[in-house]
């Protein structure tokens, strides 16, 4: 322990002396919520457990959402392949190669009919990981409600639909920033109207620390676009203290215990705070920050995978230590492929293990007072702060997308962070530091070859039995809606129940809106 006086590696009251217990902490279900959004928080209600899945084509997902439902699971996460996210029919040349690769193909409402046969929609609660075609995705989801006989207010779940994120993270967009700033506004606006149970929006810090981001930026660059979507729906003529009631935000789980702990417990605080100054919310649900986690998975490895096991136990403990409402953890394999049913079950029964033998659901926020922890968190929270502040200096949240500033932020990090696994100065275990040449390779989920043609078969048979007109005229309404300003939600529906494919509305739109081209790439 070279390098300093050892009180740097510990932690005393006068690290937290300007900690106000009443300002700062109150007690658990109060403002500013650093102790949790509910006042029992797991000894009342455990949290969801989900496990993200979704590969190959609707039939075979809906087989694994059965198994996983008759393993324990709480809640369905659905993952949807390349094409669906970015708007593009299975059929469609830029699909090629990619269908029901990283996700379920859904090309219609008969596909999204399949993926949720036999599950009632009325009982489980359902996330979707989509962003640039979550509008679409979400009016099939009511379409298959409706045809289950299910009125929309009786669904629960999440749609992500957090499309700022695909701009600075993961790449997965269409349109330009500000019409997909409007598309996100109308499912908000429709769902407060139409789907009170629903969650119209996941802002999402997962792929931005996927991406390489620090803890400090992962929960700055969040609000910052949390921050947006408010604004834009309060201009539109919404109440925040209503709409506040149904944000929903998603978290990465990553390596540093003692430090995600602290950022969960900062985010909810910093959150809570810029409601009430910031947007004036007074309704406490409005206020509170509600999230998902999900384990890290680019710190998984593909050498020794079994470490995984290990690394996503503490992830996943670290974010119920944390205060998450509803949790996924990785597979043990999924470096390598898609898990399997096996080590799906295994992280399933890290979460119950989690909640019914390690006693730590039996204790509201048990790190509360650690002087560590309060260090941390309120250390987290002034930082954000700062970067918050650096974002309304260079214009706010558009202008720090659209100049590149948040996405350079991002780079230099993972630029470091790489700097620090490669010089050993980080130990990545398997990797940089106890390596074992002799690690057999694992056996991995494979997606059967034939998936792409019988999917690309199915989507042009859907088109050979519509009625041409009533497609015809679905799919011009939802381009009058595009160029008007009507909201979008209730023309989609109509035209997802015409039948019309998911390509073809997203086409609708891109006629309207036009496609995003990234500063960085374009020539």
């Amino acid at each position: 322990m070279n390098g300093g006086p050892i009180s740097r590696f510990f932690r005393t009251p006068a690290d937290i002396a300007d900690l106000d217990p009443d300002a700062d902490l109150s007690g658990p279900g109060t403002f500013p919520f650093t102790r949790g959004i509910q006042t029992s928080m797991y000894r009342g209600r455990p949290w969801t457990m989900r496990q993200y899945a979704g590969f190959a084509d609707a039939a075979e997902s809906n087989r694994r959402y059965r198994y996983l439902l008759s393993q324990g699971v709480s809640g369905l996460s659905v993952a949807f392949d390349l094409p669906t996210q970015i708007g593009y029919d299975s059929d469609h040349p830029l699909a090629a190669g990619e269908v029901g690769r990283v996700g379920v193909a859904i090309d219609s409402i008969e596909d999204m009919a399949t993926l949720f046969d036999g599950i009632p929609l009325d009982r489980v609660s359902t996330s979707m990981t989509i962003n640039a075609t979550a509008i679409i995705l979400l009016a099939l989801y009511v379409a298959v409600a409706r045809r289950q006989g299910v009125p929309p207010g009786a669904l629960s779940g999440t749609v992500q639909n957090d499309i700022l994120k695909e701009y600075v993270a993961r790449g997965t967009y269409i349109y330009p920033p500000r019409p997909s700033l409007r598309i996100v506004t109308d499912i908000i606006a429709f769902c407060e109207r139409e789907l009170p149970q629903w969650n119209s929006i996941s802002i999402s810090g997962y792929h931005i620390r996927e991406a390489g981001s620090t803890a400090v930026q992962e929960v700055a660059f969040t609000l910052a676009h949390a921050s947006a979507y408010v604004q834009s729906a309060i201009e539109a003529g919404l109440d925040v203290n209503s709409f506040g009631q149904r944000l929903s935000f998603f978290f990465n789980a990553h390596n540093n215990f003692l430090e995600e702990i602290a950022k969960f417990r900062a985010a909810r605080r910093l959150w809570a705070r810029r409601m009430k100054d910031r947007f004036g919310a007074t309704n406490a649900r409005a206020q509170q920050l509600r999230f998902h986690t999900q384990t890290a998975g680019s710190t998984l490895t593909a050498q020794q995978p079994d470490n995984n096991i290990v690394r996503v136990a503490l992830q996943a403990l670290a974010a119920v230590l944390g205060g998450t409402q509803s949790l996924h953890c990785n597979g043990k394999d999924e470096a390598l492929a898609l898990p399997t049913e096996e080590s799906a079950t295994i992280a399933l029964r890290t979460q119950q293990i989690i909640l019914h033998e390690s006693g730590v659901a039996n204790t509201v926020d048990p790190f509360g007072g650690s002087y560590a922890i309060e260090e941390m968190t309120a250390r987290i929270e002034r930082e954000a702060t700062e970067l918050l502040d650096q974002i309304d200096r260079v214009g706010g949240t558009l202008a720090a997308i659209e100049s590149g500033y948040i996405q350079r932020q991002i780079q230099d990090a993972a630029y470091r962070a790489q700097q620090a696994i490669d010089s050993g100065d980080a130990v990545v275990v398997g990797v940089n530091k106890f390596e074992d040449e002799s690690t057999p390779a694992a056996d991995v989920f494979r997606i059967d070859p034939d998936t792409e043609r019988v999917q690309v078969e199915r989507v042009r048979a859907v088109r050979a039995s519509r009625s041409e007109r009533e497609w015809r005229a679905a799919l011009d309404a939802v381009a009058a809606a595009a160029r008007g300003g009507a909201n979008l939600v209730p023309p989609i529906i109509a035209a997802v129940e015409a039948r019309a494919t998911l390509g073809e509305i997203a086409d609708a739109m891109r006629s309207v809106f036009g496609e995003h081209q990234d500063a960085g790439s374009a020539s």
